[in-house]
């Protein structure tokens, strides 16, 4: 999709309403189910979040509840990426310490020969 494309649709979802947002969110959805090739979420996290806004979508419950439960469970995605880009750069400080070991000079004390 070319950028003034993009530029035009997401002025008009910007002034959109939450709910009007789901009503787009149903028909493009629709859309890429009649048209296009399958796409799932890539990651683990968003193939929650997905299918819990679905169900409780499906479940017709309030935009309101629907939008903070969705705002809770992309500040708990974000965490997560963080704690695992956090966990990443410690392996691989420690991998890098393993390949790399310091070199450590041995200081010997003196022998004492009178002893």
């Amino acid at each position: 999709m070319n950028d003034l494309l993009k530029q035009r649709i997401l002025r008009l979802l910007d002034a959109a309403t939450d709910e009007r947002g789901y009503q787009i969110l149903d028909f493009v959805e629709f859309l890429d189910s009649k048209y296009a090739e399958r796409s799932q979420p890539d990651g683990l996290l968003s193939k929650i979040t997905a299918t819990v806004e679905n169900t409780m979508r499906a479940g017709k419950l309030p935009i309101q509840a629907i939008t903070g439960t969705m705002g809770l469970m992309d500040s708990a995605a974000k965490v997560m990426k963080g704690l695992a880009a956090a966990g990443q750069a410690v392996v691989e400080e420690a991998v890098k310490a393993v390949e790399n070991p310091p070199h450590r000079e041995i200081e010997q004390e003196p022998r004492n020969p009178s002893t």
